[in-house]
């Protein structure tokens, strides 16, 4: 920044007229720390604290730090300096002195050393070199910024000052090595391989129903590679196309997810033999980055034969974050230690098969199914009679499985249920009211995940009114799940041989009255052979959470006419993770939840196809307050009283100074980094700040450490922050992405938002990225906490966002907030930012009728894996 007007004319500085500091984004506004001496006259003046590594210098809280100005007067004349600090955040942090400051231990240099906020006037003669000094001893971590002014003549220069106040931890979090774009080889699909040996757990084994191949055709995989849309998909979705839209949608999925892959490819790298193996060490396996199962297989090259046959090896054994692969016996003959290898990863295609085969079922469901606004006639369900097996359900909930009871089949009837409202619960309820009154249904029930899978076996387990007979219920496990991974108490409901997980015979299969499964593995029940028809109920819980070809799996090869399905979930919450951007945008990342309600009985609410749950036994009444009102109309009522807990947490910890307000805002100014090749965003100040705070939380004796959830939006924040709380013993404290807190609680949640530079948010909002811009995981994240929900962020950030604008001012008006200086409070018009990548137009993907909530953008992915130009 150079010269900025007359000296009396303060409105041109880049602070403003108030002569106060908010913020200065020094990484947007590259102008505050770049000078140029020749438009500032004939005074030449350095720059204190120059940047390293373009970042502010990092200085040690509680010590002192100075650095010398000079100024010289390059021309024939004597001129007036007037010096002065304008401002500076926090405030009074930086002193001018003409003596160098005297070191901790010089006693008498520090009594006869003087500093202020402005030095006298003084005549600068021609030639003449001044030097002055610039200090700061800064008592918190965070950003420290300083604007000083210097009056030469009828001149005014500007020097804006960044420091970047650290303690050990977050030092211990620097980069380990600068940031370095990767660069990704362009690959083509191998076609020629020496083959390798498979694991002979993975032998192929017969199935009376096989996944077919499902090879993407050449053409459209030329479309697809070239950035051009297919025409099955841009017409949008009708009833005569439905499979060949879903199926073009998944190999764009596919095709992306063969690219990711590829970002772990290795070069030059050694494999050790090991027994009858070959070893091979892939660093962050054990995050599964690559995701690698028993049964995938990599390839492999010599480096000095790059252009040869590539060597396929399948993976018999993960242990940690190395593989042991077996290729063909001659290549274990003729490799050493020594040798060096490219590797290429490769991307398993069974679960997209049997997406693919789901979609392809789908042809012979009945139509309702798929669009329920095309059928005629409205349907009346007869409300069964209910004597609750659960003492704890409310009116809505009896109501739901009333009708469930009542229900004889045809469109989903759909429990819909925001955050913590017993959705789960009362789908447990139905399948025990069936189990215990109805001998002759057999039910499928599947989650997204293997931990919402095992939550139902555990809550339909938990019911002591009802004993589920051991042989009654079967947990359907894949092959690939880590046996220990299982809880000791739940094995007995498994089946399997030598630890590994397997599907019992048909025969047995057809036994089990309650059969629990993910959504993918649910496929497992169709390889073997059960038929349309066989399970009298399908149970879909966290339905918002699976993609409709995920959904599909257990419809389209179970369902008849007469099937009841229920759909459990929320499509104001987290939908499916989509890799593809453009598959995203044209549907899949919709779910068959979401569609449904853009169905006219389902838009519109009628109680034979919907139930809404209001009632929240999860929050605070005032954690559920702003949620409630930006999303569910303000309908939700706190049902669980966690005033006390939140009173004796705030009064032990003291945050706030007495006030027992359940949602706190730290503001923190850091800074955004990246490190190595990896494109993901860390923010060490914030890291540091959060650890602070869950030091004083669990010093207060009144938590454990699994009452504690960290939320942070990229991977490389919740990686730092695990390491750190490792590192202090306190492993405990679960640290994840949004996605991975979906349907979880804790006592308290710490959210850090990372973001403290304006430069990259349009990138985030075009990409759905972060938590700016994207309501869905905002809603998610402040919705996890029973008793305290801390934010740590950057306020001039976050504010910009009209959600988390309003949050933050929620704290600010009930005197929960501290921390840097605030931003001004901004005004937004009512309105939903679109999330949809550039020159991609998607088309209406419902059921002829205007979308609902239909501009509430969705998540893409988990953010880590997205950077510019990472894809």
């Amino acid at each position: 920044m150079g010269s900025v007007g007359e000296k009396e004319d303060d409105e041109y500085s880049v602070i403003g007229d108030k002569g106060e500091i908010s913020f200065i984004d020094y990484a947007d506004d590259r102008s505050v720390c770049s000078y140029n001496p020749l438009e500032e006259g004939a005074v030449v003046i350095s720059v204190p604290f120059p940047f390293v590594g373009g970042n502010p210098k990092s200085v040690s809280v509680g010590e002192t730090v100075a650095d010398e100005i000079t100024l010289t007067n390059t021309s024939s004349e004597a001129v007036d300096l007037w010096t002065k600090i304008f401002a500076s955040t926090p405030e009074n942090s930086f002193y001018l002195s003409v003596m160098k400051p005297p070191s901790e231990n010089d006693e008498d240099g520090r009594r006869n050393f003087v500093q202020s906020f402005e030095l006298e006037d003084r005549m600068l003669q021609p030639g003449e070199t001044l030097t002055i000094w610039l200090s700061c001893k800064p008592l918190e971590i965070g950003l420290y910024t300083s604007v000083v002014h210097f009056d030469v003549g009828s001149d005014r220069i500007e020097r804006v000052i960044f420091l970047l106040a650290e303690d050990n931890i977050s030092r211990s979090l620097a980069p380990g090595k600068p940031y370095s774009r990767s660069i990704r080889k362009k690959q083509s699909t191998v076609d020629k391989f020496v083959a390798g040996s498979r694991p002979s757990k993975v032998v192929n084994r017969c199935f009376k129903n096989r996944l077919p191949r499902y090879e993407i055709p050449k053409n459209i995989r030329e479309l697809i590679e070239n950035n051009q849309i297919p025409d099955a998909i841009t017409s949008g979705l009708t009833r005569r196309n439905y499979a060949s839209y879903f199926k073009t949608l998944l190999i764009m999925e596919e095709i992306q997810l063969e690219e990711d892959m590829r970002a772990y490819n290795m070069e030059c790298v050694n494999m050790r033999k090991k027994g009858s193996f070959l070893t091979l060490l892939v660093p962050g396996l054990a995050e599964r980055r690559p995701s690698l199962v028993h049964g995938d297989f990599i390839f492999v090259k010599p480096i000095e034969a790059d252009d040869a046959t590539p060597y396929q090896g399948f993976v018999h054994r993960i242990e940690a974050d190395e593989i042991y692969l077996k290729f063909t016996p001659n290549f274990h003959l003729v490799h050493m230690d020594g040798n060096l290898y490219n590797v290429e990863f490769t991307y398993n295609r069974l679960n997209i098969r049997r997406l693919y085969q789901a979609i392809d079922a789908a042809e012979c469901l009945d139509i309702e199914f798929l669009f329920p606004s095309d059928f005629p006639g409205n349907r009346l369900i007869e409300a069964a009679p209910l004597t609750p097996i659960s003492c704890s359900l409310n009116e809505e909930q009896k109501y739901s499985v009333e009708m469930i009871l009542g229900f004889n089949g045809g469109a989903p009837y759909v429990i819909h249920g925001p955050p913590g409202t017993g959705k789960t619960m009362t789908v447990v309820e139905a399948m025990l009211q069936l189990y215990k009154y109805h001998n002759n249904t057999r039910i499928l029930v599947c989650a997204p995940s293997n931990s919402a899978a095992d939550l139902l076996l555990e809550k339909l387990l938990s019911q002591t009114t009802v004993t589920v007979r051991e042989n009654h219920i079967f947990r359907l496990n894949a092959s690939a799940r880590a046996f220990e991974d299982v809880k000791p108490e739940h094995i007995c409901f498994c089946f399997f041989e030598d630890h590994v997980f397997k599907c019992p015979p048909l025969a047995a299969l057809k036994h089990y009255r309650i059969v629990i499964s993910t959504y993918m593995s649910a496929s497992l029940l169709y390889a073997e052979g059960i038929d349309r028809g066989h399970f009298s109920h399908v149970f879909l819980d966290e339905a918002g959470q699976a993609s409709e070809p995920e959904s599909m799996i257990p419809i389209s090869n179970f369902c008849q006419r007469n099937t009841v399905v229920v759909l459990a979930g929320d499509p104001m919450q987290l939908g499916p993770v989509i890799y593809s951007r453009d598959a995203e945008a044209y549907g899949l990342g919709k779910s068959y939840l979401e569609r449904l309600f853009e169905c006219e009985p389902y838009r519109h609410g009628e109680e034979n196809y919907v139930t809404k749950l209001v009632r929240n036994y999860r929050c605070h009444p005032d954690i559920l307050h702003l949620p409630s009102s930006l999303f569910y109309e303000g309908e939700l009522i706190a049902s669980k009283d966690s005033v006390e807990d939140t009173n004796i947490l705030m009064s032990s910890v003291n945050f706030t100074q007495g006030k027992n307000f359940p949602v706190l805002f730290f503001g923190i100014q850091g800074c955004d980094e990246r490190e190595g090749n990896n494109p993901s965003w860390f923010n060490r100040i914030e890291a540091s700040k959060v650890v602070e705070v869950v030091k004083k939380l669990m010093a207060s004796g009144n938590l454990n450490e699994t009452d504690i959830g960290i939320i942070a939006p990229y991977r490389q924040q919740v990686l730092k922050l695990k390491k750190t709380l490792e590192d202090l013993d306190m492993s405990d404290v679960k640290v994840g992405s949004v996605e991975q807190f979906q349907g979880q609680e804790r006592k308290v949640i710490i959210v850090s938002t990372v973001r403290s530079t304006v430069r990259h948010n349009e990138f985030d909002r075009v990409h759905c990225l972060g938590f700016l811009s994207n309501p869905r995981r905002f809603n998610v994240a402040i919705t996890r906490a029973k008793a305290l929900l801390i934010i740590i962020g950057n306020p001039h950030i976050i504010s910009k966002d009209m959600y988390w604008n309003q949050l933050l001012w929620y704290c600010v008006d009930h005197e929960s907030y501290q921390g840097c200086a605030l931003p001004e409070k901004q005004e937004f018009v009512d309105d939903f930012v679109n999330c949809v990548p550039e020159n991609v137009q998607p088309t209406d993907v419902g059921c002829g009728e205007e979308s609902f909530q239909n501009e509430i953008p969705k998540p893409v992915v988990d953010e880590s894996e997205w950077s510019d130009g990472w894809r």
